[in-house]
Order: C-alpha cells, then structure tokens, then sequence
C-alpha cells in the first residue's frame, strides 16, 4: 500500500493556535485512532498533519486525506469522501472503517477550526 508509510504529513501543529483545527476518531478500545490537524488560512488548507495509531489501512487513509486536502479550498476538503478514500486504497470490506475514520477526523478537525474561529468573533 503506497501511502501506508509516507511520512510527508505525520506530525503535528500548535494545538490552540487559531488557524488550526484538531479532529480525533476512533478509540484505543477498537485499535485505530487517527489525529488529523488542519492550518487554514484564507479559506485555503494550507497545511495538514496527522498522527494515526493502528493497522497499515488506518495510517494509509490519514495520509492519503492529508494528500488530498492540502492546497484546497476548505470547502473543497469538505468534499472527501470515506468511499472515495476505500475506493483509492483498494480496502477490503473488512478496512471500511479506517476510510470512515479519516473521513471523522477530517470533519472533526474542520468543526473545530470553526468553533475557535467563531468565538473569537464572538458568534
């Protein structure tokens, strides 16, 4: 699986910084979880990190959204689909689930980036 150990975007970014957003799915309890971290400036994914805990489908899917997002529209990122993340890796039906949860995380993290920026502009 090509994306299983790209390291381009494994990491993180400053958590309580304004531009940033941080989504978390899964649980230890079902053995993958994903943090997914997005920079967003002027409505642009400027930068994503993540750092996933679990199988090779887990860690390929956080990647490959990483891939995807980063330099789009948020809107745009907003697009991605768990479907099309199990369709491009080729996951068995029994993988769904990581499709699924970086698609969570993704969603997470955009919420919120949203909910930060919305109090800060006191809405």
């Amino acid at each position: 699986m090509r994306y299983c150990n790209d390291r381009r975007n494994v990491g993180s970014l400053p958590e309580h910084a304004s531009d940033v957003g941080t989504g978390v799915a899964g649980s230890e309890a079902c053995g993958d979880v994903m943090r997914l971290q997005v920079r967003i400036r002027h409505g642009m994914v400027d930068e994503v990190r993540f750092q996933t805990y679990g199988c090779g489908s887990a860690r390929a899917a956080s990647s490959l959204v990483a891939r995807w997002i980063e330099g789009r529209p948020l809107e745009e990122a907003l697009e991605v689909r768990n479907s099309a993340i199990a369709h491009e890796l080729g996951l068995p039906p029994v993988k769904i689930h990581c499709s699924i949860l970086a698609e969570e995380a993704l969603r997470a993290a955009v919420a919120d980036y949203r909910s930060k920026n919305a109090q800060q502009c006191g809405g």
